[in-house]
């Protein structure tokens, strides 16, 4: 059965450090849902009611037009050992770039990792359980290099000039604050 809790207990914290992948749902008033998968060590607990987790560059940027248009989300982590379960992470987030002040104060908190290109900050409203008794058993075997080196191989430069012909605009054609 599923439960829900006000804030992110201890036990649903160490939960979410063991996870190798999440999932981050949004959606503006209008035009196509998106839900990304988020692997690497990117996600940090910060208090019991927000979390945080550094954007990597991809191919395109809808969380974060999804954000400026209505800063919902949800955050989701699936048991693929262990015990059966599924964990929802429900409340609204603000985009930090490079060019914030918060930026600064946020980055130390995670690896370096090449093409960093937003921090987001959730403050959670409702934290949900529930069994994931239909979730398959899979083995991590290892994070992926590509993504790191092909931004590495970039350079900070191109990273920027990839951002602007690929991450300014969400499919739908919303702006996405790069």
């Amino acid at each position: 059965m599923g439960k829900h809790y006000p804030a992110i207990s201890a036990d649903i914290q160490a939960f979410i450090e063991q996870q190798h992948l999440f999932f981050v749902g949004t959606a503006a008033a209008d035009g196509r849902v998106n839900i990304s998968p988020k692997g690497q060590d990117t996600l940090r607990v910060l208090d019991a009611n927000r979390v945080a987790w550094l954007n990597l560059t991809g191919s395109g940027n809808e969380t974060a037009a999804h954000l400026l248009a209505l800063n919902r989300t949800t955050l989701m982590w699936c048991a693929f050992e262990g015990r059966p379960t599924i964990l929802r992470l429900y409340g609204t987030a603000t985009t930090y770039h490079p060019r914030d002040a918060e930026w600064a104060t946020l980055l130390p908190l995670f690896p370096p990792l090449p093409g960093a290109r937003q921090i987001l900050v959730v403050d959670v409203d409702l934290v949900q359980t529930s069994c994931g008794m239909a979730v398959p058993f899979l083995d991590f075997q290892a994070e992926r290099d590509e993504l790191n080196n092909s931004m590495a191989k970039r350079g900070p430069e191109q990273v920027a000039q990839y951002w602007h012909t690929r991450n300014t605009r969400s499919l739908d054609g919303k702006p996405t604050g790069i």
